[in-house]
């Protein structure tokens, strides 16, 4: 066997740790990993077949990596709340079928279980907050204020924060990585909650 793979790996005594990975000769791959490594049990060449696989807890410890400043942290929990609820919102502007917000509310539905994929708990906390959004959208609907204009302010702001706090932070947004973040940041602020309330998710 010639050419380069990844080879995926964890401490032994720290399963929730984040999935590392080597780029190995194929070649001298090890096949029986040192003791102190639990192997994931493959090796592969595809890269994002890897980060599929990771578990909640391993995408929110990635994206924390990024996200280790104080003043850049208090930025994202009023900014990708704010971000993901303007997204909500211009699914809402969309001329739909049947209800107002059709196309929001079926967006939503995939996202929930995108994050019942990783995990249950997260997902009914983002749905709650998802069907928050659609509340708060159906209020400044039925007030006459134009939910498109209403989303792209809020939308703007919120992304300006954003990069001011990588700035601040020194380093760049998590979904340069993987555009996959996207999703993971309002799963992360979930997390961060879940933890401080003692919710296991």
């Amino acid at each position: 066997m010639s050419g380069r793979g990844l080879f995926a790996f964890r401490l032994r005594n720290s399963p929730s740790a984040p999935l590392s990975i080597l780029n190995y000769p194929l070649s001298i791959a090890p096949r029986n990993p040192p003791t102190c490594w639990r192997y994931t049990g493959r090796i592969t060449t595809n890269r994002e077949d890897l980060m599929t696989t990771r578990t909640m807890d391993e995408w929110l410890d990635a994206y924390g990596e990024s996200h280790q400043n104080p003043t850049n942290k208090k930025v994202h929990f009023v900014c990708v709340p704010v971000i993901f609820f303007s997204i909500v919102g211009f699914l809402w502007a969309i001329p739909a079928p049947f209800f107002a917000g059709f196309w929001a509310f079926l967006t939503l539905v995939g996202v929930t279980l995108y994050y019942a994929r990783l995990s249950r708990p997260i997902a009914l906390g983002m749905l709650v907050f998802s069907l928050a959004c659609l509340f708060v959208l159906s209020l400044i609907a039925a007030s006459g204020a134009s939910v498109f204009w209403v989303s792209l302010v809020l939308f703007v702001v919120a992304w300006i924060g954003q990069f001011w706090g990588h700035k601040v932070e020194g380093k760049k947004p998590s979904f340069f990585e993987d555009i996959q973040y996207l999703m993971i940041g309002p799963a992360w602020i979930m997390g961060f909650l879940y933890r401080k309330w003692g919710i296991r998710y």
